[in-house]
């Protein structure tokens, strides 16, 4: 017993010297980056998934939790292989060029978009939605920065807000198809749902009504 404690112990004690070893850093921040990709992908997707499932989906208890497992799953498992892609091909070009330059992130995070989040589905759409809607952000308040626009006199919020709220509601009246299906189910919930009552209890208990009165 004592003798496997005293391995356990040596074993931490060289693994803490290996992680110490600067020329194996890179190599160790793509596995760590792998693992914080898996640990983050789960964080977000469990909880979003958990709640999207019981409120629009049907289906028994267990089919909901293997659906929840799934798209957790598919998130980290994507998250993490982004992760080690980039960070590996950000290492290799770094020690090919020398040096780090900007373009190597670009091009390091274009081909792990390709292959990682390439294929179509809800998961890597759902994915792809957020950062673009980050990316519009970001790159105007660049072109602010850089002077290639100018600096607004008025905070622009409210017209981006306007503008954003009346296309989604404009597409879902008329071109509900070109939404992702769980922003329809969203929607569907708020501004169809919300017309349609029997009594008391799907009025203000229940959205709809269980029962076959």
């Amino acid at each position: 017993m004592a003798g496997g404690e005293g391995r356990l112990r040596a074993l931490l004690r060289a693994a803490n010297v290996l992680l110490q070893q600067r020329r194996y850093r890179a190599a160790l921040a793509v596995i760590k980056g792998f693992r914080n990709g898996a640990v983050y992908g789960a964080k977000i997707r469990a909880p979003h998934a958990l709640v999207m499932t019981f409120l629009f989906k049907s289906g028994s208890l267990r089919e909901k939790l293997k659906a929840i497992a799934q798209a957790t799953y598919a998130h980290s498992r994507n998250l993490a292989y982004f992760v080690f892609t980039y960070k590996g091909l950000m290492a290799v070009q770094s020690r090919l060029q020398g040096k780090k330059i900007p373009f190597h992130a670009f091009l390091a995070a274009c081909l792990g978009g390709w292959l990682v989040f390439g294929e179509n589905n809800p998961i890597n759409s759902q994915i792809i939605m957020y950062l673009l809607s980050r990316i519009l952000f970001g790159l105007s308040r660049l072109a602010v920065e850089k002077g290639y626009i100018p600096q607004p006199k008025q905070d622009p919020f409210p017209l981006v807000a306007a503008l954003v709220w009346g296309t989604v509601l404009w597409l879902f009246e008329y071109h509900r198809e070109t939404l992702q299906p769980s922003l329809q189910s969203s929607m569907t919930y708020l501004y169809e749902d919300s017309e349609v009552w029997h009594d008391l209890s799907d009025f203000l208990l229940y959205n709809k009504r269980t029962d076959s009165k």
